[in-house]
């Protein structure tokens, strides 16, 4: 049965940081995670799935920054990731819906899925207390007219400044 989704921004939260931690491919979450857990113990509801913008188990430890947050927050979470870290996949056709699993070394660790017709794919994995079809699923569903999901689409916004383009609506 499918979950009925309602796009909506509820809560948002602002932090600024000096991050002492360059960025460097793979360590991802210990730069992110620590200013992560801050901004969710600042908004009003526990999250039931968070995309996160980067790698779940498509990783070189099976560790990336959605699976190292779904761990320490016991919420299911998916990596969504613009560019390939590791792994191998077939072409992928060009329309919408369309996905191939990646592999590394003979596992399969997400799938690459067109989110919109034409346009680079996105680079799914499942993170944390979720399976992987379940993960492309709510995966298309929240991309309904980008590439990117809406909730890394208003993130980029509020990280960006353009705020006052975003605004929360009331939780029904």
């Amino acid at each position: 049965m499918a979950v009925s989704l309602k796009l909506s921004l509820y809560y948002k939260t602002i932090l600024h940081y000096k991050l002492g931690i360059p960025y460097i491919p793979g360590f991802l979450s210990f730069r992110e995670v620590p200013v992560v857990l801050d901004a969710l113990s600042q908004i009003k509801i526990t999250p039931d799935l968070i995309l996160c913008d980067g790698q779940g188990i498509a990783h070189p430890r099976r560790f990336g920054l959605a699976s190292h947050l779904g761990l320490l927050i016991t919420v299911p979470t998916i990596g969504v990731a613009k560019s390939r870290l590791i792994g191998q996949h077939e072409e992928l056709p060009q329309q919408k819906g369309n996905w191939q699993p990646l592999r590394h070394r003979g596992e399969v660790i997400g799938a690459v899925v067109r989110s919109r017709t034409g346009v680079k794919p996105l680079y799914v994995s499942p993170g944390h207390r979720i399976s992987l079809p379940t993960a492309i699923d709510y995966v298309l569903r929240c991309t309904p007219k980008y590439r990117l999901p809406e909730t890394t689409r208003w993130a980029d916004k509020l990280a960006s400044n353009r705020i006052g383009s975003l605004r929360p609506s009331s939780p029904n």
